[in-house]
């Protein structure tokens, strides 16, 4: 079975997000932020106290997910979000916190 082929509509959202964001339900937020827009892709905590986050989907879905990054879930304090954008490559199925 081959990959699927994104749509020529979806974009993809690759962003380091810099603050107080680990430890107060950063992840689970973004996941259930995503699922709310459709998008594919994870989140997962980094070594150096960040999160980061690829997300995949429609141009409107992505940039909602952004907005919400750069506040995050009440109890985090989000200082700073490293966002680039590229096409879409299609290879997630739903979203996923890593670990």
């Amino acid at each position: 079975m081959s990959e699927p082929s994104p749509s020529p509509e979806q974009t993809r959202l690759h962003a380091i997000v810099h603050g107080r964001v680990q430890g107060v339900g950063f992840r689970a937020a973004t996941q259930r932020t995503a699922a709310t827009h459709r998008l594919t892709g994870w989140v997962r905590n980094r070594w150096d106290g960040t999160v980061e986050v690829i997300a995949e989907g429609s141009p409107e879905d992505v940039r909602a997910l952004e907005r919400f990054l750069q506040r995050g879930p009440t109890a985090a304090e989000v200082t700073r979000v490293e966002a680039e954008y590229s096409a879409a490559t299609g290879e997630f199925h739903g979203f996923n916190i890593r670990y």
